[in-house]
């Protein structure tokens, strides 16, 4: 299989610098890393999509290909500065409605690296490219109620509650209750100066 390297036009996938990640474009050669995240048991236990082989993981590459083709969102891998082919997560935007300025916000990360603030610092630094580069008025995520350390993260970072959809999704043969964040673009401004 022949490397895959980003694209160099910052115009087309801008990577992005925290103080401890860097956030660039995924690639063909992440499957592995995607797999291993997204196969995970804690990872999946409140993640919609999971994969059982490393080809059913094709399927994941190719969705963020498509985000990118059709501009219709954009995912990037999270790596710790200095080692830019370890990805340990990803995060992103989809279903951008670029009439009405909102998308959807979806992250995931490897276990080893939960709860030491890497999603925190990540998904601000991806917001604040998303506000001001990526003319959105609102993002809005959609955690599953018992995904108590989600919802933490989404009000850390100005996210408001917006409600409960009950029993709206099957998983696992039940029926799940999904919780509804939204944030807008002054309020994620204001939490930022507040900082």
């Amino acid at each position: 299989m022949a490397a895959s390297t980003p694209q160099k036009s910052e115009d087309y996938f801008p990577e992005l610098h925290s103080q401890r990640f860097v956030l660039r474009q995924i690639v063909q050669d992440d499957i592995g890393n995607i797999f291993k995240g997204l196969s995970h048991p804690k990872v999946i236990a409140y993640y919609g999509i999971s994969y059982d082989s490393l080809i059913a993981t094709q399927e994941q590459i190719e969705w963020y290909q498509h985000l990118e083709a059709e501009q219709t969102g954009r995912w990037w891998a999270i790596c710790p500065c200095g080692m830019p082919d370890q990805l340990i997560g990803a995060c992103g935007l989809y279903e951008w409605d670029k009439d009405n300025h909102n998308a959807d916000l979806g992250y995931w990360l490897h276990p080893d690296y939960w709860r030491q603030g890497v999603m925190q610092e990540c998904l601000r630094t991806m917001l604040v490219h998303a506000f001001s580069a990526g003319q959105l008025h609102r993002v809005e995520a959609e955690v599953e109620s018992a995904n108590k350390a989600s919802s933490e993260l989404l009000l850390k970072l100005g996210f408001q509650l917006e409600g409960c959809r009950r029993e709206v999704a099957w998983k696992n043969q039940r029926y799940i209750d999904m919780d509804y964040y939204g944030l807008l673009d002054h309020d994620f401004s204001e939490k930022i100066k507040a900082n």
